[in-house]
Parts: C-alpha cells; structure tokens; sequence
C-alpha cells in the first residue's frame, strides 16, 4: 500500500527519464507527450538550456530566502516586466500561489480605498487553484464539495457576457477587481472574447477595479504569444503565471503595474522558497529559448497544424463537434463524454488529458516539430474514431 494520500487517479505508468518532446517509463517503453505535465515542460524534457541553468546554479547557490537580495530574480523580473509590460514581480512556487497574490492586492486595493468587504468578479467553469482563496474563487462546485465554507468575496459571472459585469457594477459598491482566464482550461479550453474583455477593460477603469488576469496555463508562450492578452487589445493591471515558466522546477509569479504595482508593502505578503536562484535560474533560461518570434511563429504555426490534421481525420465521422483554443493550447470537444481516451492513448504511447468530460485537451511541448505534431494529431484521432 502507498504511503501516497491518494490525491490523484494515478495512470498506471512511471516514468524513468525524458528527452524532448518523448517520455521514458520503467520499462523502457517510449511515450509521445501531448500534455507536457499540464502545460508546464513547453521546452519539452531534459532541455539542454535549462539543464545547464539547473546545474550551474545548483553548483553555487540554491536557497538564501527572501531576507536578502536575489541575482537571478532581480534579472528574472525585470526579464518579464519587459516581456509583459507590467512593473513589479512577486514570485511564489505555484499557480495558485500567484492567484493568491492578486487575490490579496485586489483586497488590499479595496481597503485602502475604504471598502470594508471586498468583492472581485470571477466567472462560471473558471479554475483558479486548490488553495482555500483560490478554490472559492474557482467556478467548479464538484472540486468544491467538502471544503465548505468557502472564501466570500466572489461574484460570480456568465463566461463572456458583458451585460452581467455591468450589472455588477450597478449593483455592487464593494467591487474592486474583476479576475478570468482569458482561455479557461480545465473548463474546456474556452477563449474569452477579445471584444469582451476590451469592454471589461473600461468597466474596471470606469469603478477603479482592478482587472486581473490568471495566465497561469496560457502564460509562457502557450498561445503564441509571451501571454494571450497580448494579442486581444488591451493590457491588465494584474497578471498571473507559472506552470511553463520554470520548465518543471516549481515557479509562480504575480505581476502589476500602476497603482497595483505600489500596493504591496514588506510585511503585506511573502514566500520562503519564492523566486530562490535555483528557480530563477532555470526561468530565465526557459525565457531565452521561448520569448523569440521565432518561437511564437513556430507555435502559432504547429497549433494549425495539429487542427488542420485532427478536422482532415475526424471530418467524415460527425466525432468532432468543435475545436477550440489558441497556439498549442488546444480543445478538440467530441459529440459525447470519453475519459476512456487517456488510458487508450496511454496503452498507445501517447500523453494527452480529457477535461470538461467530452474535451480532449493538447498541450504539447512549444517546441514539438511538424512530423511529431503530425503523429499525436493523428494518433489520436485514430483513438477518436475507434471510440
């Protein structure tokens, strides 16, 4: 018997090493990898620039703490503030860490502009973590059930419905920051509407909100960009990242700038292992390899390709019910529930994840070439058809 919590529904495989976009198992086997960890290894594994990094830090220096100043995260920060246009990095060791953060400066934000009981505008199928703050703010009541009572504090939202964020702010004095995905993943790869949020935008200049995106999954050049608002027209006061950021070494960061960027204080918040140089290290080595042109177009370019393949080999079968997502973060939403396909593409040598019930869920390594982009697209259409 493990002495594992049991957490997890773990696959029955384990797996030994990797190298690029390829997993290892104990027994040898060879595994394609169209989940990189949930979006998190997008340089694939064994990356020789990170590698590098790791060991050449790890040599001199791994944890001083936070007491004291830090190299590689004071060139870590100022590597994405240029890279996102923000002004200030906070770093903590995980998504929802991050998420905790931009939790707090929208409460803080709040109080110092005299409102007592904070609220942020969250919305429906929205994931934000597993933390206390962050579950609540989650829009899941299946992940929720037990843990009860939640966080207040949250207003909840239709996904792309402007009407009902102006109805919040007629109604609601005690809002001060509204907070989104700008593609919800675990709630099925759903892109928010540029248009949408360019309006959100105003809402929170108009009420001095505080407009707060979660690019934890889209972040790091998962989308073609560094980040996906990037690309939609306008730019947050807040956003938040991980996952992709440290290739696997656990990494998170919260960033703002204007007014948000002034809020925290010493003392208001803190990490212990946050932004150490180990993690910082390995981050700024994932971040020249990632943040070129050549990277975005070569993501832009494979995430084409992997739809065009999946609509060639599904078009005939009526399966394939829409694509959605952007980059190499992609949904492909089937015509009925099938949790099955992840231990059929498993039993295949493949890696990919089903969320939503009825959404195969790719998320590959950035750098995947066209021929191994071409081989899961059709590996897995192949399991698709057979359902």
């Amino acid at each position: 018997m493990s002495a594992l919590m049991p957490t997890y529904a773990r696959l029955p495989v384990t797996f030994s090493h990797g190298e690029g976009v390829y997993l290892f198992d104990t027994e040898g086997r060879r595994y394609l990898d169209g989940l990189s960890g949930i979006a998190v290894t997008g340089l694939g594994h064994a990356h020789p620039g990170v590698t590098a990094a790791i060991r050449e830090q790890a040599d001199k220096l791994v944890h001083t703490s936070n007491l004291y100043g830090i190299g590689p995260q004071e060139q870590l920060a100022e590597r994405l503030s240029a890279a996102s246009g923000m002004e200030k990095c906070f770093f903590g060791n995980s998504g929802a860490e991050a998420n905790e953060a931009a939790i707090k400066l929208a409460r803080l934000h709040g109080h110092n502009s005299g409102i007592k009981n904070p609220s942020i505008v969250v919305l429906e199928s929205a994931f934000h973590g597993r933390t206390l703050a962050t579950l609540s703010a989650t829009g899941n009541q299946k992940i929720q059930a037990g843990f009860e009572p939640l966080v207040s504090g949250f207003i909840r939202a239709p996904r792309n419905d402007i009407e009902a964020v102006r109805q919040i702010a007629s109604n609601n004095s005690d809002v001060v920051a509204f907070f989104a995905e700008p593609i919800q993943g675990e709630g099925g790869i759903h892109e928010l509407d540029s248009l949408y949020l360019q309006e959100v935008r105003e809402i929170c200049n108009q009420h001095d909100w505080l407009f707060m995106l979660d690019e934890v999954q889209t972040g790091n050049g998962r989308t073609g960009s560094w980040f996906a608002y990037q690309n939609m027209g306008f730019e947050p006061d807040v956003v938040t990242t991980a996952k992709g950021l440290g290739n696997g070494v656990p990494i998170g960061a919260c960033l703002a700038r204007g007014q948000a960027a002034q809020l925290f204080h010493p003392g208001h918040h803190g990490s212990t292992y946050g932004g150490n140089p180990l993690v910082s290290s390995a981050a700024l080595a994932v971040m020249d390899a990632i943040d070129r042109k050549e990277m975005y177009a070569h993501v832009t370019r494979m995430g084409a390709l992997i739809r065009e393949v999946m609509e060639r080999e599904l078009a005939a079968s009526g399966r394939l019910t829409e694509i959605r997502g952007r980059g190499l973060m992609l949904g492909f939403q089937l015509d009925r529930d099938c949790p099955e396909l992840v231990k059929l593409a498993l039993d295949d040598g493949l890696l990919i994840n089903v969320t939503a019930g009825n959404t195969v869920r790719l998320l590959p390594p950035l750098n995947i070439t066209e021929a191994q982009a071409t081989e899961l697209a059709e590996g897995v259409a192949h399991l698709i058809l057979g359902l």
